[in-house]
């Protein structure tokens, strides 16, 4: 796997592109956040709870406002694995899925361990966050996908049923990787997904997903990058189902006014369950047509699928589309891990436009290599 040269950025490009870093990451945890509480209900349930508009606000979940689930903590590995992996290009070891894989391998050891191991020195910091070690509903799939260290790939995906979200509520981050060209990020995207859910379903709308965010990072509208998603998974064995979804999504935009009836009707496509391309749909059609972040993630928990996976992948997708500064102050103040959050994503944001200053083949910052270890 290769990607685009490094380009030069300016200021004012790097503070756009940082923006729209922390606004994915940040807005897919608060859209996780807000749909936790409701994990579980159907809208009637919902709205017998929190009256006939359904949730309006951030209600306490694993004992707090603001927590997030599995899909942030994974998210998090993510862009972990994703920074280790252009710390080690420099060693001319370049395979992007086996650094992933091993941030994610780094992740499962947080679903059973007490805390960190402070003996396992290249973890690096991410790995040493306290708040992280607490299992949060992860998705059964990316236990048993992780829960040894054979690598899934394509041809040997692990969890070849698994067509649930779990893979694609983590995969925003690779859509930020604008430097790449997009059959890249696509390509990226659906290795690292078939690591857990093998599926092609599963993993080909992660790849779908990641091809969206990278369009909405580079500044496009959102309806041009679904359709440029569209063109390249439909080339892909086993796309129809998530075609099919997004094109639907497309359409219900010209349907009528917005309500849950309608992202419910997305969402669960295929009456035999909520699938991952129905959380993709739901999700694009939220923020299609939200008036302001706040209504788009609104509008994307409260119905009857998977509220929190739904709201974090419009969260990220509203996100890195206005950036940071559009996301809702209030939930912002109250988010689990919006330290941790920030600091990862201006890490990726530094790495990917100021990378040839952190570390050459030959130097190298001590303080980004304690960060991020080349091991």
């Amino acid at each position: 796997m290769s990607a685009a040269a490094t380009a030069v950025w300016g200021r004012a490009e790097q503070q756009d592109f940082r923006a729209r870093v922390r606004g994915a990451l940040l807005g897919s945890a608060i859209g996780d956040a807000l749909g936790a509480g409701i994990a579980g209900l159907t809208l009637a349930g919902i709205q017998a709870a929190h009256g006939e508009d359904g949730l309006t606000d951030l209600v306490p979940a694993y004992g707090r406002r603001g927590a997030v689930t599995a899909a942030t903590q994974l998210t998090l590995f993510t862009v972990d694995g994703l920074i280790r992996a252009q710390v080690r290009r420099d060693t001319g070891a370049w395979h992007p899925p086996t650094d992933v894989h091993r941030a994610y391998l780094r992740w499962a050891a947080t679903q059973h361990d007490w805390g960190p191991d402070e003996r396992r020195k290249d973890d690096g910091w991410l790995a040493r966050e306290e708040w992280l070690y607490t299992r949060r509903d992860p998705p059964k799939a990316s236990l048993m996908g992780l829960g040894d260290p054979r690598m899934g790939t394509l041809e040997a995906p692990k969890n070849p049923t698994a067509r649930d979200a779990g893979a694609l509520v983590r995969s925003a981050p690779f859509g930020l990787l604008v430097g790449w060209e997009p059959q890249l990020v696509c390509q990226l995207a659906v290795e690292c997904a078939a690591q857990t859910h093998g599926h092609p379903t599963a993993y080909l709308s992660a790849g779908a997903f990641a091809v969206i965010v990278h369009g909405l990072a580079r500044g496009e509208a959102l309806e041009p990058s679904v359709g440029r998603a569209l063109t390249l998974v439909g080339t892909r064995p086993g796309h129809q189902p998530v075609t099919d979804a997004l094109t639907a999504a497309l359409a219900a935009v010209r349907q009528g006014a917005p309500g849950p009836e309608r992202v419910t009707r997305l969402s669960a496509a295929d009456p035999a369950g909520h699938h991952a391309e129905g959380v993709l749909a739901a999700a694009v059609y939220s923020a299609l047509v939200s008036e302001d972040i706040r209504h788009g993630l609104r509008l994307a928990v409260n119905h009857d699928g998977p509220s929190a996976a739904t709201g974090s992948v419009t969260g990220a997708l509203l996100g890195a589309l206005h950036g940071e500064t559009a996301l809702p102050p209030a939930w912002l103040s109250e988010l689990e891990g919006r330290p941790t959050l920030l600091e990862l994503a201006d890490d990726f944001a530094m790495e990917m436009t100021q990378g040839p200053a952190l570390h050459t083949p030959t130097t190298a910052s001590p303080g980004w290599l304690t960060r991020y270890p080349r091991a």
